[in-house]
């Protein structure tokens, strides 16, 4: 089982604080949770994050965040899914986790007639050359947070601003770009849907 919770519009650095302090607190028997939500606009720099990738914030804020990665921006119309999430539990190992994650989205997509793949030497998933979707995650004590940001209907203009996930010259793209489904709620479940497919967990979807 785990508890699926919808979060609305976030701030970046009070929801790191609210997934390390759940972290922190888990026992054994805590219940996994999966978070939706969008953050206001800001470019969080991974663990071994670079400052050359960043090239101009322009007045949107930088954070440091504890995931794994290089630098990516968060804005309204991108869909993010915290997996907090006791992998220990489950059996999975980091890169099991990563890899139904980046399967995950690529079924979704593939529902919604777009073909997309994963790249062996840089996570995440890509419509040919363009990056669709970023991943990053955190492992602490056997359970992870952080997680998966998901291009849907959103200003990309940000991603010219950094070298995103610290590759030069990467192209970005989103799902309106692609003329599907960019109604971000209806995407959600989608992805919600697979993601719990492939952990093998079943929803919990608290009363709002």
């Amino acid at each position: 089982m785990v508890t699926v919770r919808d979060l609305g519009l976030q701030d970046y650095s009070q929801t790191l604080e609210q997934m390390r302090a759940f972290t922190d607190a888990r026992t054994d028997q805590t219940q996994d949770e999966i978070w939706l939500l969008q953050h206001h606009p800001v470019f969080t720099q991974g663990q071994a994050g670079k400052s050359e990738h960043l090239l101009n914030p322009n007045g949107i804020p930088v954070v440091q965040s504890d995931r794994g990665g290089q630098i990516t921006y968060h804005g309204p119309g991108q869909l993010i899914i915290y997996l907090l999430i006791d992998i220990k539990r489950l059996k999975l190992g980091v890169r099991q986790l990563v890899d139904l994650i980046e399967l995950s989205l690529m079924s979704m997509l593939s529902d919604l007639g777009v073909e997309s793949h994963a790249r062996k030497d840089a996570p995440g998933v890509y419509i040919g050359a363009s990056k669709i979707a970023a991943l990053g995650l955190r492992i602490r004590q056997g359970c992870s947070y952080h997680g998966l940001s998901l291009n849907v209907d959103m200003d990309l203009s940000p991603f010219s601003q950094i070298n995103p996930c610290g590759m030069e010259g990467l192209d970005v793209t989103q799902m309106s770009t692609l003329g599907v489904c960019s109604d971000i709620e209806s995407i959600s479940e989608l992805l919600v849907t697979k993601l719990t497919d492939q952990l093998g967990l079943s929803e919990d979807r608290p009363a709002s």
